[in-house]
């Protein structure tokens, strides 16, 4: 409460919800009263937990999103259940990003193919230094190529229409001979 009471001094424009945080209905009551849009994290929730909290947005008209994470640092592969993100937009009829927790690209590069609104990575100056998410933690190259390979799965997903593109158009020619 005394963390979100210093952070209010600075008008920002977002806020946060830790996964921690996620079942403190007295901060959820006070953040969603500020009615700035929010990142709520739902890592080691239960769906019935996370309705509590996004009852409290919504019946306070606050704009927010669902960010599914796991909270182990780092997150095995096998733990990251990215299904959950279809799941949880089904569910909760809101944006769903997700929060990453695992050493490596991959998996938050798998999130993106499942319509994310948003990806959260915690950056570093360095892997090794002290700290409990440091394993979990991008460098700064670590980041160039997260946002530079989300670009390109972004440019590969396309917009879903089926038609035949311009380079296959020479190939049919070739091929099928029209």
């Amino acid at each position: 409460i005394e963390s979100q009471k210093f952070l209010m001094k600075y008008n920002l424009k977002h806020n946060k919800i830790s996964s921690p945080m996620l079942t403190n209905i007295e901060l959820l009551e006070m953040i969603a009263d500020e009615s700035r849009h929010t990142f709520v994290s739902t890592g080691m929730s239960s769906l019935e937990e996370i309705d509590k909290a996004v009852d409290i947005f919504r019946k306070k008209n606050c704009s927010f999103e669902l960010m599914h994470c796991n909270s182990t640092y780092p997150m095995p592969t096998e733990e990251a259940n990215l299904r959950c993100i279809p799941m949880l937009r089904e569910r909760y009829q809101c944006d769903v990003g997700y929060s990453g927790h695992e050493a490596g690209l991959p998996v938050s590069l798998a999130a993106v193919v499942f319509g994310i609104s948003s990806l959260e990575r915690h950056i570093t100056l360095n892997r090794a230094m002290w700290g409990s998410d440091q394993a979990a933690s991008l460098e700064e190259r670590g980041l160039e190529l997260l946002v530079r390979d989300v670009k390109v799965v972004m440019q590969a997903l396309g917009d879903g229409r089926k038609v035949i593109c311009p380079g296959e158009l020479k190939k049919r020619k070739q091929l099928r001979g029209y």
